[in-house]
């Protein structure tokens, strides 16, 4: 862990890192940077002609083009490259993995720690709402570049940016592997163009370069009063991305991604920002599309054609991180598990959900249909991003007090961040009516669920242990009983390694028979991203010839039970695998009569979702051919 005092492994990670090939950094680039690297496309040209646009004089110019630039010096460059970026959790990064360092999973209700926990699921479930605006905003500001082409494409406009959607989500089925072998290299390519055009565009008047100073951005504010702060909210578009960054980390380690965005990204940034605006300065009308203005009319369609594909790219990230948020959520235990399809043989990171998917594509297509234009979809666009940073700033102060940061510092470095933060997000309020709503809504719904299946697994649970078994008390009755031992080896999935399972205590006190070997099998979700194979099992003998075992795994694993009984042997405890039964329970749900009416309907909601939740049969892997499930009606 970074931000504590480095152990022995941190500091063999450092040195790997810092041994990073020039490979791994084209591959970050392609990756992490498509949401960020897109937005040259949209960002400026949303300021001159957004619902809250600004005259294009000179002094508004530099005053935008200014602020800009430290957004991506203050936000991308030193917020999340160089402080975030030490918050990782065994090398993995993301909110999920930030708020697991607060470690609040058992905490009290009433516990700060718990509701941090809270706050980060929220910031989280904020992420599902930019998986659609993004793949609407940048697929439809690329292909927004046939018009300045010719006009005579403006009636294919929608149709082909629908088309290029749809075909991107209906893809995700068959992973990403072999096109996300090109992703570093046409990201390159595609900085490699912002580069060019910038310069070509910064001759036209270099004069912006002044631009620099924050004398101008500062002067902008004060001058513009009330539209100036409200276009701090368009002037945000520009560091939209900078949190996947932070996401991809565990996939790249931070020297690839800081090396990707000082040597490439930054520089392409810079110049294409600088190059749009001396293009503007020397031709005002060409806000209007201060990006294609740029671009010789003899290779407008190939620009076109690369924008297109960059924007697919970034879509293909923001797609495949809210896949894999979902997972974390629900090895967490904050969302119902759900069918997860592993694309890659070998990388567990490479997964595909299908209700998420489907659920993503038609958010983006409603949102294409709805705004019409990317200058339409920007003023939807920033409130969930900015409201997400927000919380990571807070979150990131707590985990900085956790492990041992000096007070006084970390106060600092949080107020510091949390005034320009609040300052973006207060800007962003004002999106709201006209389209900042959609991502606040999807954002509620999904953290309604999560409080939902978690309120009422705890209900599920509390329900349960009134009639359950000590594990004393069940030994003492088997040893006096003594119950017919039948052949084989019975696996009883349990909630705690505690616990007596009420499935095993129905068919003792039924059937009045036992299998000769039983295992009590929990699977323990830990507060990491991965648990090493050496530490995946613990086990211990009991009583009567059953055995308590414990599965670990990390948050960012997929469990697989019966891969996990095979280390049995290790331990001394030889298993017979095809001669094994999985006995499991899926209560039947359903709400209490005499409940009030708001106690009704959560428990409906649960009740449906715990009745379309994944089988755990699918969820742990255990052949179907071995498993009797059953259980009883259980009233909430």
């Amino acid at each position: 862990m970074s931000l504590g005092k480095p152990t022995a492994s941190d500091e063999q990670t450092e040195a790997t890192e810092s041994a990073v090939s020039p490979a791994l950094a084209l591959t970050a680039l392609g990756v992490v940077y498509g949401d960020i690297g897109t937005s040259p496309l949209y960002a400026l040209k949303q300021c001159f002609n957004g619902a809250h646009a600004i005259a294009a004089s000179p002094e508004n110019v530099l005053g935008i083009l200014s602020l800009i630039v430290w957004a991506l010096i203050l936000i991308v460059s030193i917020k999340y490259l160089v402080v975030i970026l030490n918050a990782d959790n065994h090398g993995e990064g993301g909110i999920i993995a930030l708020v697991a360092l607060i470690n609040p999973w058992r905490s009290s209700p009433k516990s700060l720690r718990y509701r941090l926990m809270l706050l980060g699921l929220f910031g989280a479930a904020l992420l599902y709402g930019d998986g659609a605006i993004t793949p609407a905003i940048s697929v439809l500001s690329a292909v927004e570049g046939l018009k300045v082409a010719t006009s005579g494409f403006e009636p294919y406009v929608l149709p082909i940016a629908v088309a290029i959607l749809v075909a991107l989500f209906v893809s995700q089925r068959f992973g990403t592997e072999r096109i996300g072998t090109f992703f570093g290299p046409v990201m390159l390519v595609w900085f490699g163009a912002l580069g060019l055009l910038g310069i070509g565009g910064i001759f036209q008047a270099p004069q912006v370069l002044q631009a620099i100073s924050p004398h101008y951005a500062a002067a902008f504010l004060v001058n513009n009063g009330a539209i100036g702060f409200i276009l701090l909210g368009t002037v945000f578009l520009t560091v939209t991305g900078a949190e996947t960054l932070y996401a991809d980390m565990g996939h790249f380690g931070r020297s690839a991604i800081r090396q990707a965005w000082f040597v490439v990204a930054l520089p392409a940034l810079l110049l294409i920002y600088f190059g749009q605006g001396a293009k503007i300065l020397a031709d005002p009308a060409s806000a209007e599309h201060p990006f294609y203005s740029l671009v010789p009319e003899a290779i407008v369609y190939p620009v076109i054609l690369l924008a297109t594909t960059a924007t697919v790219i970034a879509s293909q990230a923001v797609i495949s991180g809210t896949f894999s948020l979902t997972r974390q959520a629900i090895q967490l235990g904050q969302l119902p598990r759900v069918a997860i399809v592993q694309t890659h043989r070998e990388f567990i990171g490479q997964i595909y959900i299908p209700i998420v998917n489907w659920a993503l594509m038609f958010a983006t297509l409603w949102l294409v249909l709805v705004f019409r234009s990317s200058t339409g979809l920007g003023a939807a666009y920033g409130v969930g991003v900015s409201t997400d940073m927000v919380i990571t700033t807070i979150l990131a102060y707590f985990v900085a007090l956790r492990f041992r940061w000096h007070p006084v510092l970390a106060s600092f470095m949080a107020v510091s961040y949390l005034i320009i933060d609040l300052s973006f997000f207060g800007a962003n309020l004002f999106k709201i009516a006209s389209g900042g709503w959609f991502p606040l809504l999807i954002a509620g719904t999904v953290f309604a669920t999560m409080s939902v299946w978690r309120d009422g697994v705890a209900r599920l649970d509390a329900v349960k242990q009134v009639d359950r078994e000590t594990m004393e008390e069940f030994f003492k009755r088997i040893a006096l009983e003594k119950p017919q031992r039948v052949p084989g080896t019975a696996v009883y999935m349990v909630s705690s390694a505690t616990e007596v399972p009420d499935l095993l205590r129905y068919q003792q006190e039924h059937n009045h028979i036992l299998h000769e070997r039983v295992l009590l099998v929990h699977v323990q979700t830990e507060d990491i991203p991965r648990v090493p194979t050496a530490d995946r099992l613990e086990l211990k003998a009991l009583p009567e010839n059953f055995y308590s075992i414990v599965l670990h795994y990390g948050f960012m694993q997929p469990p697989n039970v019966p891969v996990g009984l095979k280390l049995c042997s290790v331990l001394g405890l030889e298993l017979d695998l095809t001669a094994t039964t999985y006995f499991l329970s899926h209560e039947e749900i359903v709400p209490m009569r005499t409940a009030p009416a708001l106690s009704k309907l959560a428990t409906q909601l649960f009740a449906f979702l715990w009745r379309n939740a994944e089988r755990a049969t699918s969820y742990y892997n255990i052949p179907s051919e071995r498993v009797i499930a059953f259980g009883p009606r259980i009233e909430l």
